[in-house]
């Protein structure tokens, strides 16, 4: 069996794992580059492998650096089944359409303002082509073994994060070998999540490595979002907090309701204001058992917080010049509803964004976070004058500390580790980690390389 990885090495983006023997090609997560344009250029790239010849896709979860890509894949040839966990189904039900709506709409954007070095800008795929390779989906439970082609033994593991994550087990019957895939893993104390279920058995683990050089710290995040708030609403001004739709909108709503009810900060209209957000907390609410929320608490998100569904509300909520707390997607201002309210909002002194996380290099949010004095959205610069701030305690990746003691909690003694899906020195740091606590035999491997298993 042999192993190439097409995608998720230096970088947090654009996850694709190809293992194949002589007869089945499988690749495991079909994700989309997002954040620097070299990186994005590469989603119109061919692909490294022809669609055609790969028999089926297991996904880990339903973000789009491990999804997105498969509404291509699928235009480009893919006939093969994909497969995945219930919620990372029902989320990308969500996820993928909205993603083909959002291109859509960006290159006509970009056409109409003239903002586009293309004539006539086209999106990768569309909203009819992530409804065709949502076609092609098989969902299936946690702990269910299936195989997507002969010889090929699967199994979901939870792995927090968000819901739906799973580790990927493949178990090749033909080589007697055993490799698992991490997925992005969550934390140990995450606010809603579940924790990661710890790994038994693998012969070659695959281990992500976004917070590989750092942790998170030891602020409290409710007091520090309860500090910004007020401050900010202190002096009138709006609180926008950039987030992905699936995950951290559910979990900004929650502590933002939480700490309101607690009289920690002025009672003001909380506005989500992403369709897709707005979708993936519905279904968020219908999986109680893979967070920690009750159902009282779900109720509480969704009768306190002004849905903006439609164009014309979200237009009208960029008019508002009062008190307020925004969430839109997306969470590092790659695209969607936040650009026109950065817009609106980064001028003025009196407003604050927060962001909730990880900051890819080479995105807005990356760019903000570091001090920059202007950004360019939608073809113009517009100056940062209001507070940014970034909240690396509300990430929903374990760092790596976390990450360690997960791989400590259960009974691995892997052959072989390779570390992916990280900045490269994070993703170097996280090897170094690796063979220093366990002693197992670590690399980071190089786009495209393919190794034996």
């Amino acid at each position: 069996m042999k192993l190439r990885f097409l995608g998720g090495t230096g970088t947090v983006t654009g996850s694709r794992y190809l293992l194949s023997d002589d007869k089945h090609r499988v690749l495991v997560d079909c994700g989309m580059y997002q954040g620097v344009k070299t990186l994005r250029r590469r989603n119109w790239a061919k692909f490294p492998v022809d669609p055609s010849t790969i028999d089926a896709v297991v996904l880990t979860h339903a973000h789009i650096d491990h999804s997105g890509y498969l509404p291509a894949l699928v235009k480009n040839g893919f006939k093969g089944k994909v497969y995945c966990t219930k919620a990372t189904h029902a989320l990308c039900k969500v996820l993928l359409p909205d993603a083909g709506f959002l291109q859509e709409e960006d290159a006509k954007y970009a056409f109409r303002k003239k903002f586009s070095k293309h004539e006539k800008p086209e999106p990768l795929f569309t909203e009819k082509d992530a409804w065709e390779a949502l076609k092609h989906f098989e969902s299936l439970h946690y702990h269910e073994t299936f195989e997507p082609v002969k010889g090929f033994q699967v199994t979901f593991t939870p792995a927090g994060h968000i819901l739906g994550s799973s580790c990927v087990h493949v178990h090749h019957q033909g080589a007697d070998r055993t490799v698992v895939f991490s997925g992005d893993v969550g934390r140990q104390n995450d606010i809603i999540m579940r924790p990661p279920e710890p790994l038994q058995k693998a012969d070659v683990l695959v281990c992500e490595s976004t917070y590989g050089d750092r942790a998170h710290g030891e602020s409290d995040p409710e007091a520090e979002l309860a500090d910004i708030i007020t401050r900010t609403a202190g002096r009138g001004g709006i609180v926008l907090l950039p987030a992905f739709a699936v995950g951290r909108a559910q979990m900004l709503l929650y502590v933002i309701h939480k700490i309101m009810g607690d009289g920690r900060i002025p009672r003001l209209p909380v506005f989500l204001n992403s369709p897709m957000a707005i979708k993936a907390t519905e279904i968020f609410c219908k999986h109680h058992k893979e967070h920690k929320l009750n159902a009282a608490q779900c109720e509480l998100m969704d009768e306190k917080t002004e849905f903006v569904r439609t164009v014309e509300e979200s237009i009208k909520l960029d008019a508002v010049r009062y008190p307020c707390v925004i969430i839109s997607a997306s969470g590092m201002a790659s695209g969607g509803r936040v650009l026109h309210h950065l817009k609106t909002l980064l001028p003025n002194p009196r407003n604050s964004v927060v962001f909730a996380g990880f900051q890819a290099p080479g995105t807005r949010g990356d760019a903000l976070v570091n001090g920059a004095e202007k950004v360019k959205i939608h073809g113009e610069y517009w100056p940062v004058k209001a507070e940014i701030h970034n909240m690396d305690s509300l990430s929903a990746h374990g760092d790596y500390n976390e990450i360690l003691a997960w791989l400590e909690q259960g009974s691995l003694k892997p052959e072989k580790v390779y570390v992916t899906h990280g900045e490269m020195v994070a993703s170097d740091i996280m090897r170094k980690r690796i063979r220093e606590k366990f002693g197992w035999d670590a690399e980071v491997p190089e786009l495209f390389e393919e190794v034996e298993i």
